[in-house]
């Protein structure tokens, strides 16, 4: 096997190691938030609004936090708001853009799903070790950089 053919089967390892993580992880917490009675894409958005820390997104800057097409965002938040969980409200400044936010029903929430999320963390990360965490941390950071600027 060449040197190149090595670093190719590593890269290739990786990149199906961190795909299949990242489903393993999703799943988990799927699993995890079922009993709350709300999709993943509920509770992703809800996350991200609380964590906007009382700064309103509109629709289009919360789905593309989500990574999600905009009409798709228009019905999450649709259920979202029939289920008492977030208000949207029109910009002062634009009348085709609608601000997010979550109420004390979606704060309520937000806890729930936090409380949950950490619960994970704590039971799968909790058990890895705390220098090879750092490491692959900062090894992920280096990648998000580096697709954000690709």
């Amino acid at each position: 096997m060449t040197k190149h053919e090595r670093i190719v089967s590593a890269e290739e390892r990786f990149t199906t190691a961190l795909h299949g993580a990242y489903r393993a992880w999703r799943t988990a917490l799927d699993k995890r938030m079922k009993d709350l009675g709300i999709s993943q894409a509920g509770w992703v958005a809800v996350a991200y609004i609380a964590k906007a820390e009382g700064k309103p997104l509109s629709q289009s800057e919360l789905a593309g936090l989500v990574q999600v097409e905009a009409a798709t965002m228009v019905s999450t938040l649709d259920r979202l708001e029939t289920a008492g969980l977030v208000s949207r409200t029109p910009s002062d400044t634009d009348r085709r853009v609608k601000h997010v936010t979550l109420t004390a029903e979606g704060e309520a929430m937000y806890h729930q799903v936090k409380d949950k999320a950490d619960g994970v963390r704590a039971d799968l990360i909790g058990q890895l070790d705390t220098e090879k965490l750092v490491q692959a941390t900062e090894l992920l950071i280096q990648l998000q950089n580096l697709v954000e600027t690709f």
